[in-house]
């Protein structure tokens, strides 16, 4: 697996004669890409009115997804591609541990959970895009090894699940009948709730 690993990083990563215009692509996206994801969850927020409760959920567990990936990264404290002296860091960046990416599990965290929502999923395609595409400048400008991102990944799809089990409880919740009356006011309940499933 670290054959692997450094295999993939030295194709992937800029080395110490990056091409110019690759290299100004990666710095955008390593420095601006959270942003960029940040400012979609924001946009959705505004205009998807109708999925504001799941969105919320989403931006929590944002919240939750970074301390987890920062909290595992202290503990298992591998060290970087830089501060191995392994590439140059292109961009400047403490040298705590590296994995797993927060930035790739935060990402892929929101990318996954707009993706689990049909009426968020033509946003979520880009965002995946974008997470990926974020992943590989990390990986170009020195800072993460292919295997951190990969971790980040797998991090994030799990507690985007949480977001996928929030959404079924919550329809359940809304929808389950406790009486003749009580049925007909859950169904419109139900029909009118954010956390719908279609």
């Amino acid at each position: 697996m670290n054959a692997l690993n450094l295999t993939l990083f030295q194709w992937l990563a800029a080395g110490s004669q990056p091409t110019p215009w690759v290299l100004s692509v990666a710095l955008a996206f390593a420095l601006w890409g959270a942003w960029l994801c940040a400012g979609v969850l924001v946009y959705a927020l505004w205009r998807h009115r109708a999925d504001r409760a799941y969105l919320f959920v989403v931006a929590a567990l944002s919240g939750l997804a970074s301390m987890v990936s920062h909290a595992v990264a202290s503990s298992l404290n591998t060290p970087r591609p830089f501060v191995l002296g392994l590439v140059p860091s292109y961009i400047e960046h403490a040298g705590r541990g590296s994995l797993p990416s927060t930035h790739a599990t935060v990402m892929f965290m929101v990318a996954l959970a707009f993706l689990l929502r049909p009426s968020l999923r033509r946003l979520g395609v880009p965002l995946l895009v974008l997470a990926a595409a974020t992943g590989w400048a990390r990986i170009y400008v020195g800072v993460h090894f292919p295997i951190d991102i990969a971790a980040g990944l797998l991090l994030g799809a799990a507690i985007a699940g949480l977001a996928a089990i929030a959404q079924r409880l919550a329809h359940r919740f809304v929808s389950f009948p406790t009486s003749p009356a009580g049925r007909t006011r859950d169904n419109r309940n139900a029909a009118a709730s954010p956390w719908r499933l279609p």
